[in-house]
């Protein structure tokens, strides 16, 4: 990796870092978004997978109740971790030459869904098998395209959870499929294993802990809305531009 490209992936996972402190995730989002256009997409997955893993664990722990969203979302994550191996083992993964499309296209759903502000609800009697339905399904986007936001986050904001919550439920998710993810790369599955890419991976956690900081500093001295407004703008282009590209080549 040349000192050129060394510098822009830390901006980037800056960047990305950042929206993570500003909006509680976006980390591997923005991060794939963005990697995706200046390295393969299964070596922008793998340095992703420490930063990514390690930020939703500390989201999630740090919440108020750990074993009650534990108890209430276990066959969610089974299904994430099968979905995930699923898009790795049987759909090809990262490697896919779909993938590029399969990431700009999940990148423009979620950017239009996210400026629509829908207000989505998932009755009470519904949730227990169509959390499960929901994981299965973003596991295998995650195993594919390397972007945990779809269609669980969505599903989780339905549910109408307490702030508080939901940040905890979001955390939970992310680092069930981003360790699947990891499991699949470091077992040959998709990207190789490659221990220059774990210890890489590792080094990222620098500048996207940076980004975090200053994004968590951020959040009470910005409007939010807007953030959020240019946020989803940007992941539409971003992903627009991804697809095109994929479409081309």
């Amino acid at each position: 990796m040349s000192l050129s490209l060394i510098a822009i992936v830390c901006v980037i996972l800056f960047a990305a870092g950042l929206v993570k402190g500003l909006t509680a995730m976006g980390l591997p989002t923005v991060g794939m978004a963005l990697l995706s256009m200046v390295m393969p997409p299964a070596e922008a997955a793998a340095l992703l997978v420490v930063p990514a893993v390690l930020t939703n664990l500390a989201q999630f722990a740090t919440g108020p109740r750990r074993l009650a969203t534990i108890r209430r979302f276990w066959a969610l994550g089974l299904a994430t971790i099968a979905g995930t191996l699923l898009g790795a083992l049987l759909l090809g993964g990262l490697e896919s030459h779909l993938a590029p499309a399969l990431l700009g296209g999940t990148l423009v759903v979620y950017g239009v869904f996210g400026l629509s502000r829908l207000a989505l609800h998932t009755p009470a009697r519904l949730e227990p098998w169509l959390g499960p339905v929901m994981g299965l399904a973003s596991g295998v986007l995650t195993g594919t395209t390397g972007v945990t936001v779809m269609p669980v986050a969505p599903f989780l904001q339905s549910l109408q959870l307490d702030k508080e919550d939901l940040v905890q439920a979001l955390g939970l998710a992310f680092s069930v499929s981003m360790l699947a993810l990891a499991a699949t790369l470091s077992m040959d599955f998709t990207a190789g294993g490659d221990l220059r890419l774990a210890a890489a991976s590792a080094a990222a956690l620098v500048p996207s802990l940076l980004g975090m900081e200053i994004g968590r500093r951020l959040r009470i001295a910005i409007s939010q809305a807007a953030f959020r407004r240019a946020f989803f703008a940007c992941l539409i282009l971003l992903g627009a531009n991804t697809l095109l590209r994929a479409v081309a080549f």
